[in-house]
């Protein structure tokens, strides 16, 4: 693990107490300075609020806003509750699929775009809902969703810019 890495990480540590209550913010914090949880947070967080690595993974594991492989730079949410799926959800989930090479849970090659879907996002009103990183994207169709790719760097055909 890089030295710069390393010192992010215990400086977002090291802004709680050594209590076993604070795990889950620490992870939190650390989720979104890292944009996943890297092992050796996970090993610090441990050490710090002097818990079992076991304890941590435990929680780190259980909760889905929570990731242990790297995400790309730009995450799309795809939710898939009740309202989204009727109002054609897969069809968005198929196109990011298509236009991107990329299927839910993976990660373009380059780190640019990762894919998940989520049970519901409580925006059942506006669905189908996208969200990309934190931004909200409503009423999602085909269309508007290769528009939503190219703003942010990703070509049609499976590649992003930087390939």
């Amino acid at each position: 693990m890089e030295t710069d890495k390393i010192q992010e990480i215990e400086s977002i540590i090291r802004r709680y107490p050594a209590e076993k209550r604070y795990i889950l913010a620490i992870m939190q914090d650390l989720q979104q300075a890292f944009n996943y949880l890297p092992k050796g947070a996970l090993e610090k967080t441990a050490a710090h609020v002097r818990a079992p690595l076991s304890t941590v993974y435990s929680m780190a594991t259980f909760y889905k806003a929570f990731s242990l492989k790297p995400k790309g730079k730009i995450n799309f949410r795809v939710c898939d509750g009740t309202a989204c799926h009727i109002k054609g959800s897969q069809v968005i989930l198929n196109e990011i699929c298509q236009c991107l090479d990329l299927k839910p849970g993976e990660t373009t090659p380059d780190g640019m775009f990762s894919l998940e879907t989520v049970n519901c996002l409580g925006a059942c009103a506006i669905s189908p809902v996208l969200v990309a990183n934190q931004k909200v994207y409503a009423k999602v169709t085909p269309a508007a969703l290769r528009k939503i790719i190219k703003e942010y760097g990703g070509k049609l055909d499976g590649t992003t810019a930087g390939e």
